[in-house]
């Protein structure tokens, strides 16, 4: 499993120099900060990290991510047995659901499913950031009635009727059982564990200049330059893990409601671009339908509004231009691995039966 083997033995990449050739801002666009940088510059910006953080209070164990994989695959988690974290966050979906709106146990929600790719490096997670973990998110879907409904009051008694679940919570969590915390703690250090394989571009960076087409290196410049769309999308993950409003028409105020600035309204979390390949429609109203929408509303400059981020303003770009970015973003997606299912802990049967 992919997963897991990143997690518990890394994530190797190297990088080799090369010339950026970004093509200078014309009158009205974007500013291009980064044409001045080399790639030798932009690759240590982009490249990989070696090893999946884990937090002091919660670290990890093979015990506690067996425990995680099971807890998340497992319908009983939810109120009626039927539904599962995986049911949402489907690896097969690039850990999404593939839908433009989410749907739980209280029918469509308000907001597209994000994945859950590489949030071992997010600190404020949701699309408006009302989570400050992935402990502190993991029974938020279970709890809500909108979307797993059920009772955490009823949980533990629940899972410590299986007796395979009391084996696995004391080996994961010896003397400490089976708690909601530890509960938490078991999804999450699972969903740390999610991490994406390297992609095309992670080749082309590391010195194999056949590993992406022309067009996409062409994308990668216009990426880092007129585009400017590093300004949000940067680092190896291509996410700044801020928030900001696109100048998407949808009066959802997103963070805004959680942080009442005006800079806030409208605002909404930068998701990864790891993988965006697999995971239409786009934004968190899952209106766009494809790269080539994404990338046509971000040269129209998006809504004018007194919250709408200064990083977006109209850009002159060419049909040959976006279909480079576009060319370029196709190029952040790696090979897809199977993830095999856990065998679920299940009740000891009784002799005879």
């Amino acid at each position: 499993m992919r997963s897991l083997c990143n997690s518990v033995f890394g994530i190797l990449l190297t990088a080799a120099a090369a010339v950026v050739v970004a093509t200078p801002a014309r009158s009205g666009e974007a500013p291009a900060p980064e044409a001045s940088k080399s790639l030798e510059t932009l690759k240590k910006e982009y490249r990989r990290p070696t090893a999946v953080p884990f937090p002091a209070d919660n670290p990890f164990s093979v015990e506690k991510l067996r425990l995680g994989q099971q807890l998340y695959f497992d319908p009983r988690l939810s109120g009626n047995n039927t539904m599962s974290c995986a049911t949402c966050h489907n690896p097969a979906l690039s850990w999404g659901d593939g839908l433009g709106k989410g749907h739980g146990a209280g029918g469509t929600l308000g907001r597209r499913t994000p994945t859950i790719l590489n949030l071992a490096w997010a600190d404020l997670l949701m699309w408006d950031g009302r989570k400050s973990s992935l402990e502190d998110q993991a029974l938020g879907p279970v709890e809500s009635d909108m979307e797993m409904n059920q009772k955490l009051d009823e949980l533990v008694p629940k899972l410590a009727a299986i007796d395979g679940y009391r084996t696995a919570f004391d080996m994961a969590f010896p003397g400490e059982g089976i708690t909601l915390a530890n509960i938490a703690k078991a999804i999450a250090t699972y969903e740390r564990t999610v991490v994406s394989g390297p992609a095309p571009f992670d080749r082309w960076i590391a010195g194999d200049e056949s590993a992406i087409g022309e067009s996409a290196k062409r994308g990668f410049a216009l990426f880092n330059g007129k585009a400017n769309c590093q300004a949000c999308h940067g680092g190896w993950n291509f996410t700044d893990h801020g928030f900001h409003d696109i100048g998407l028409p949808d009066e959802d105020i997103g963070r805004g409601r959680q942080l009442p600035l005006p800079s806030m309204q409208h605002a909404f979390k930068t998701p990864t671009l790891r993988d965006v390949a697999r995971r239409a429609p786009y934004m968190h109203d899952g209106s766009l339908a494809d790269l080539k929408a994404v990338v046509e509303h971000y040269a129209k400059g998006g809504t004018p509004r007194p919250s709408l981020a200064e990083e977006m303003k109209p850009l002159t770009l060419t049909a040959q231009e976006k279909a480079d970015l576009v060319a370029f973003m196709l190029t952040l997606t790696g090979d897809a691995e199977p993830v095999p299912l856990p065998t679920l802990a299940m009740p000891v049967q009784s002799p005879g039966l």
